[in-house]
């Protein structure tokens, strides 16, 4: 009995540290195995196909990369998620351009100025950049904030308004046709048709801020309104301060009759022969030509690449049209393609 009693009270003391090394362990399991977390610090992002066409694919929720949690999207033809700011015709972040030939590059251009991104004979499209200098930093940081198209007669503007705190539940875009305001709904797939123009305007994605507008046998653009965020600023040295966040555009175009000769910081891609200026070897590789591509205002096409005359898009001779064939191209718009470059 003596024996007993000696074993008996050491063998209690230990179960009830080991219960309560078992409690705290439970307690703090963030601590001991963290959850996965995206640059931003969340647990990552799940996005859906919203397509009813792939019904396949339709619905089924997806987990982002890491490299791209704000600007995942699926693609509902492979049903796959895919970083939108790294397909073809993308404009994102600081800004970087994925030219038509699949190259990615950066220009900087200049803040508060505006620049041509696309001068065609019946698309001009021109980019308002925003910015501020770090602290310590020899030049501008530049985001667009805002776009002015000129098709046919008509002019289209898309913005992101001025914002000091984020709120993706509020609608931060500013949006008007031919210089009126366009009105439209705070709901998923709320759409807006121009009266007199084939332009539609659809609230798209999960969230409030993004859009797409398309004119059939023209343009299709997706835009998106995103803030920087503190863990940006922090990261990149960006000095965004509590009155203005510098909510800015992500975008993803594509075109539907580009000619041979299309111009533009991101146009010139799309052009017959073109070579990438940019060199390819370094880390951030930068594409030059302010004074090429800069214009004196939003809806203005005097850069010195313009090329625009305002004409009917089937009536461009040698532009390329798309059609119902077999020709696809993976530029983050699910459907038919029509300039599949290298």
């Amino acid at each position: 009995m003596a024996s007993t009693k000696t074993w008996a009270a050491p063998l209690i003391l230990l179960l009830l540290l080991c219960s309560v090394s078992l409690e705290f362990a439970a307690a703090n399991a963030d601590d001991v195995e963290p959850k996965v977390e995206d640059p931003e610090g969340k647990v990552p992002k799940t996005v859906r196909c919203r397509n009813k066409k792939f019904p396949t694919c339709y619905w089924i929720p997806f987990t982002c990369p890491t490299a791209c949690p704000r600007s995942c999207k699926v693609d509902c033809e492979i049903c796959k998620p895919v970083c939108h700011c790294n397909k073809p015709g993308a404009i994102c972040n600081d800004p970087q351009f994925v030219g038509g030939d699949g190259i990615t590059f950066y220009f900087h251009g200049k803040k508060d100025k505006d620049f041509c991104l696309v001068t065609d004979t019946n698309l001009h499209i021109n980019g308002h950049f925003i910015g501020r200098r770090g602290d310590g930093m020899k030049r501008d940081f530049t985001w667009v904030q805002s776009i002015g198209v000129l098709f046919g007669t008509h002019k289209l503007f898309l913005g992101a308004k001025k914002v000091a705190q984020w709120d993706d539940a509020v609608d931060q875009l500013a949006i008007a046709f031919d210089g009126e305001p366009v009105s439209l709904a705070i709901t998923e797939n709320a759409e807006w048709t121009a009266a007199d123009s084939s332009l539609t305007i659809t609230r798209s994605g999960s969230t409030t801020n993004e859009v797409v507008l398309q004119a059939p046998n023209n343009f299709k653009i997706a835009a998106k309104v995103v803030p920087i965020t503190k863990q940006d600023s922090m990261v990149h040295r960006y000095g965004i301060r509590d009155d203005d966040c510098f909510a800015h555009l992500d975008l993803g175009f594509r075109f539907y009759a580009l000619t041979g000769s299309v111009s533009g910081v991101l146009g010139q891609t799309y052009a017959d022969n073109y070579e990438s200026r940019a060199k390819i070897g370094l880390k951030m590789p930068v594409l030059g030509g302010d004074r090429e591509f800069a214009s004196s205002g939003l809806f203005t096409t005097d850069c010195a690449v313009a090329r625009f005359r305002g004409v009917v898009p089937s009536s461009v001779e040698g532009a390329v049209v798309s059609d119902d064939g077999d020709l696809k191209c993976k530029t983050g718009f699910n459907g038919r393609g029509m300039i599949c470059k290298k």
